[in-house]
């Protein structure tokens, strides 16, 4: 990527010392964790690195018969550009496996060209009214209907369990997406956010850059440092979000600057929209930041030279997703986006950063104009011509 959509790895700068808990970059997992395989390649044992990852993954036929007609199959030299669907779902602890209406609370297309030498992350807002098509999942016979698209994934889903629930769910999501943009796809995940945490944990918090500064609406502190919630959170204004402060509580402050954030801090940054000027926009730019930082502490020498810590975080990563590599061997994956690092990662802004509301459904968005113009480039194997003609897509870091 150009200079221009770069700023400088996050530095040595110390920072002081939760509602839509997942992030989208919780899908985003499955690249790294591919990549940290292929990194790590020249440093462990080939062979068994390929074996514990791969027994460290759950691999399950999710996208069926709405996957692309042109999918390369089995142990492969995989050629041309490649579409993978990552979807993070927001599926709660004390909700029982199957409920039906799963929510899917990230959807991501990651777009990689041709010579694999880059990566290209575009999120679909998940509020974006669609037109979603007829689908019949083996139970239930979903008739055509408008809705949210991550309301695609759960009526996929209604009325199955385990497998067949996240299969079907993904298969109509992906229609969906296929009907409205002709985007077609090589290969799925689906990330829960419990397991993304894991990942977190694991790593040890990342350095990065704060970008404004953000007052958290899920933690703060008493005098004595006792922790606890700093706002009491109501609706309001016809289904907005007030805040009224507690009192004797004192929110925790993201300063502006590079910044080391413990696992607790990154989770907590990346959740904030309440007090942002541009609300779950303003957060899905700081998860794309975050993103970036997990991903270079991923494929750190600190990571890769390590087997241990190496081990523990490709067994958290595979603990955390389902994949569907579209018939082609993990391991094949792996080797041809060896040449993607932290720096070839682009990700772009939808809508311009900003809320832009569906003229049939005002509490649902539309994309407007150039987004779906990005959407048709990467259709069109075109994007990186794209985003050099419009290089504000890109999102910096």
């Amino acid at each position: 990527m150009s200079a221009g959509t770069r700023q400088a790895r996050a530095g040595a700068g110390q920072a002081p010392a939760r509602r839509r808990d997942p992030l989208w970059a919780k899908a985003f997992v499955l690249f790294g964790a591919l990549l940290m395989v292929a990194a790590g390649g020249a440093i462990v044992a080939k062979n068994a690195l390929f074996n514990y990852a791969t027994r460290s993954v759950s691999e399950e036929n999710l996208l069926g018969s709405a996957g692309s007609a042109n999918l390369q199959r089995g142990h492969v030299d995989i050629t041309g550009a490649k579409n993978i669907l990552l979807v993070g779902t927001d599926q709660r602890p004390w909700e029982p496996e199957g409920k039906d209406l799963v929510r899917a609370d990230s959807i991501i297309v990651l777009h990689i060209p041709a010579d694999h030498a880059s990566a290209y992350l575009v999120s679909i807002p998940r509020d974006t009214w669609v037109e979603v098509p007829a689908f019949d999942n083996g139970v239930r016979k979903i008739g055509r209907q408008y809705d949210k698209i991550n309301g695609a994934f759960g009526l996929g889903g209604q009325g199955l369990t385990g497998a067949q629930a996240r299969a079907k769910s993904i298969q109509l999501l992906a229609l969906t997406i296929k009907e409205h943009w002709q985007i077609e796809f090589d290969a799925a995940a689906i990330v829960d956010f419990n397991g993304f945490k894991d990942v977190v944990n694991v790593l040890g918090g990342v350095d990065m850059y704060v970008d404004q500064d953000v007052t958290s609406v899920h933690i703060g502190f008493t005098a004595s440092g006792e922790q606890k919630v700093p706002f009491k959170q109501y609706n309001c204004n016809g289904g907005a979000t007030c805040l009224q402060a507690i009192p004797g509580v004192t929110p925790k402050k993201y300063t502006v600057g590079y910044q080391h954030l413990e696992p607790w801090e990154a989770l907590d940054y990346v959740r904030q929209r309440e007090t942002l000027p541009n609300s779950d926009y303003d957060r899905q730019r700081h998860q794309q930041q975050f993103l970036k930082a997990l991903f270079t502490k991923m494929l750190s020498k600190d990571v890769l030279t390590n087997p241990l810590q190496f081990n523990k975080v490709v067994g958290v990563v595979g603990k955390a997703m389902t994949i569907d590599s579209g018939g082609i061997d993990l391991e094949d994956w792996a080797f041809a986006m060896k040449n993607i690092g932290g720096d070839d990662l682009v990700t772009l802004k939808t809508n311009n950063g900003t809320f832009n509301a569906s003229p049939d459904n005002r509490g649902a968005e539309a994309l407007d104009e150039l987004t779906v113009e990005l959407l048709t480039s990467i259709r069109e194997n075109r994007v990186e011509e794209f985003v050099a003609a419009h290089p504000d897509l890109a999102t910096a870091s």
